[in-house]
């Protein structure tokens, strides 16, 4: 993780890109806008510390390039400034800044909102799930239904249906099933994958349709035979 500090005042700048440092972050300064816009070209930091007045270009326009700009858009920003009036606060957070924090400011302080900051701008993890036709996979459940009805599995089978739900339409062949579901340290014979896939279909009833067989080279989650499983 690389964080920019955009600061003109030396001191001030040094003690920032240090007590970055001494937290674990990688981190880079940069006493005007004219390097920090160069920067940004080679490298999209994780975060930004933004000084509001800079010589030349100010941090409220660096702030509003970074937000109509598709590469920085995402990136979070907190702005580091000595004016503390509220107008100035608001009109940094209405044109984009994630936080505001008024010189001079304590070091923890400011690595407390660093990790705050960035919590918040890490993605909702989303719910690992599977569909097609009507048979549905929830991978951290580890539960597998078809028609709305539970369908209970053997770890094996249910590896087998995930290898297959995740690459839809594509045929594997038996080594390569068992190579993905029985790992390569495995030296079974392909006729393992023919029972496997005979339980699984037992289990699936009227929706086994979905996991065709393509003769002479494997199995595939069949797109042709879906809805006439729906």
């Amino acid at each position: 993780m690389i964080i920019y500090s955009v600061e003109d005042d030396q001191s001030i700048r040094e003690l920032v890109i240090y007590a970055l440092k001494q937290s674990g972050y990688e981190a880079e300064g940069f006493a005007e806008g004219g390097a920090f816009r160069k920067a940004m070209q080679e490298r999209v930091p994780d975060l930004v510390l933004l000084d509001q007045m800079l010589p030349g270009v100010d941090g409220e326009t660096l702030l509003l390039e970074m937000r109509g700009n598709p590469a920085t858009r995402q990136v979070p920003v907190i702005m580091l400034t000595a004016k503390g009036e509220e107008m100035d606060k608001v009109r940094a957070l209405d044109h984009g800044a994630d936080d505001y924090l008024v010189k001079p400011f304590g070091v923890m302080e400011l690595i407390s909102r660093i990790k705050a900051v960035m919590r918040r701008a890490e993605p909702a993890e989303k719910p690992r799930q599977l569909a097609y036709g009507q048979v549905e996979m929830d991978l951290d459940r580890h539960t597998v239904s078809a028609g709305g009805a539970p369908v209970t599995l053997t770890n094996k089978e249910f590896e087998l249906l995930r290898c297959l739900m995740q690459s839809p339409e594509i045929v594997f062949s038996r080594e390569k099933l068992l190579d993905v579901v029985w790992d390569v340290a495995y030296y079974g014979d392909t006729r393992t994958v023919d029972a496997h896939v005979r339980s699984l279909r037992q289990k699936l009833g009227e929706h086994a349709v979905l996991i065709e067989t393509v003769r002479g080279v494997g199995y595939r989650l069949g797109g042709q035979k879906a809805d006439k499983a729906k």
